[in-house]
């Protein structure tokens, strides 16, 4: 088992919450060494890093307009612009998200509206109702289009028609709905994958033009088929058809219907046709991630007590049998609590990795209101970025090495610091957005962006910037510095949630 951090360390976010004499306490004097470092953040240093996230943002969007749109990617270190592999349709690592549709575009809408950038944001705006059809002979991944372009255009539509102005007036003079006549264009290409499925669960992938392909492959992980309910929902309810939100919900009712009988966990792969279970892994991380997540978030957003008793059984099942390490983040004695992977079937230890994706788990606990969890969550991951300057695609806690060297600039670490930093207001967390900032502009800027770290050994770098760096990344990392949003305002920053309670 890894032991990665003392309870007296953990203590130094509780900002003298915790009755310890390691405790991190601002109000003491002398200031100890814990408390000079991260008790406080100046609102002229806030200011500069705020500044400093915009230029970051910039930096990578303008070189996309410039070097790459229309197309779905850039390419930053030979600035070129990129899109699907047409000569290898079985290359699904690019296939399953590029489908010719300016990705890139779409999925930073909303970042360009958080920003307060008005004019940006409608020019982008124009530019995808101008030039973009999904009426293409393109095969993607439902999940990957789902969460970054339904959620894209959405959420987009929504800040646009929303009175309260929070970023700013949005609406173009001419705007009459079409960013959400595209989201439901898109998601009625999408429907397909659910009409040919013989157990109700969505086929992973569709071609935009003729629906399922032919001998395609049936298995899709449990975060694929789970994680549509948000987006669907909201469409449902914004076009007053239920077919969307009644598909999904059908999808989460037949995954919950195929737990273990003995544990009550789910594995991570199954086959849409038969509902067997082809993966029998059960983490927080990559495969099942979001679903835990949409669980929460549709809660929050629809209020259907269904998706939290859901949640609830999963979240208990998870502290029950994944959870490794001493009972207490905060105190006590023994190894840092983590979530492992086990075997569904039993709970055993399945492996001795974690994964970057689990990192957003702490963001899930903020979220359930189990704040001491998620605190102990986030500062496991932080000790591995302080490591390397990074988060490496997959750690091994048995060995304290890296199992897969690569990190593509995902946000989940950085989404989980912001939810930390609204529910507890520590500087504690301004200062971890601050080397998260720095990490990145020191490891990965390229010539004209900001480019993915094949390995975190070297720190040698990949000619990829995917879509969710400016709409993730760079969004949270401007958000933390905001001391004056309320936690609610979550549900405006993502794409897919978008309604306030």
């Amino acid at each position: 088992m890894v032991s990665v951090l003392s309870p007296c360390l953990v203590l130094i976010v509780f900002q003298g919450f915790c009755a310890s004499e390691c405790a991190f306490n601002i109000l003491r004097y002398p200031l100890g060494e814990l408390e000079k470092k991260y008790g406080r953040v100046s609102e002229v240093e806030r200011l500069a890093l705020k500044k400093d996230v915009r230029e970051m943002f910039y930096f990578g969007y303008d070189s996309y307009m410039k070097y790459a749109y229309p197309k779905d990617e850039l390419n930053p270190i030979y600035c070129r612009g990129r899109g699907p592999d047409y000569d290898n349709p079985s290359n699904i690592n690019i296939n399953d998200i590029l489908g010719d549709y300016s990705l890139t575009l779409i999925d930073a809408l909303d970042t360009l509206a958080i920003l307060g950038d008005t004019s940006g944001f409608r020019k982008a705006v124009q530019l995808v109702i101008e030039n973009v059809t999904f009426d293409k002979n393109t095969t993607v991944q439902v999940f990957e289009a789902n969460i970054r372009l339904l959620g894209a255009l959405l959420s987009a539509h929504l800040l646009i028609l929303d009175e309260s102005q929070p970023f700013g007036n949005l609406e173009p003079d001419w705007y009459d709905g079409e960013l959400l006549e595209m989201a439901s264009d898109l998601a009625s290409r999408f429907l397909p994958a659910f009409d040919n499925s013989k157990t109700g669960l969505p086929h992973p992938r569709v071609n935009l033009r003729e629906g399922v392909p032919k001998g395609s492959r049936t298995d899709t992980c449990t975060a694929g088929a789970g994680s549509l309910l948000v987006e669907f929902g909201i469409l449902s309810r914004l076009i007053g058809d239920p077919v969307y939100e009644m598909s999904a919900r059908r999808a989460n009712k037949v995954l919950w219907k195929l737990r273990n009988a003995q544990t009550g966990l789910l594995g991570n792969v199954v086959d849409v046709n038969t509902g067997k279970w082809m993966g029998e892994l059960s983490g927080v991380g990559a495969g099942l991630d979001s679903y835990f997540e949409y669980l929460l978030k549709s809660y929050i957003l629809f209020g259907d007590p269904e998706d939290y008793v859901m949640f609830n059984k999963t979240y208990t099942l998870a502290k029950q049998y994944m959870r490794r390490g001493r009972a207490n983040c905060n105190s006590g004695f023994g190894e840092h609590p983590l979530y492992v992977n086990v075997d569904m079937k039993t709970g055993l230890t399945h492996s001795t990795w974690i994964d970057s994706l689990q990192a957003a788990f702490a963001g899930i606990q903020v979220l359930a209101g189990d704040m001491e969890e998620a605190i102990c969550t986030h500062a496991l991951y932080y000790t591995i970025w302080k490591k390397y300057g990074v988060i490496p695609e997959r750690w091994n806690w048995q060995r304290r090495s890296p199992d897969v060297m690569f990190y593509p600039l995902r946000p989940e670490f950085v989404e989980s610091t912001y939810l930390l930093y609204q529910a507890t207001r520590n500087p504690f967390y301004l200062h971890v957005g601050r080397d998260i900032l720095t990490s990145l502009n020191n490891l990965t800027r390229a010539e004209c962006g900001y480019a993915t770290v094949h390995s975190v050994l070297d720190m040698t770098l990949e000619d990829r910037m995917e879509s969710f760096f400016l709409s993730e990344t760079c969004k949270y990392l401007y958000l933390v510095r905001f001391q004056w949003y309320l936690i609610k305002i979550y549900f405006f920053i993502q794409h897919y949630s978008v309604f306030p309670l």
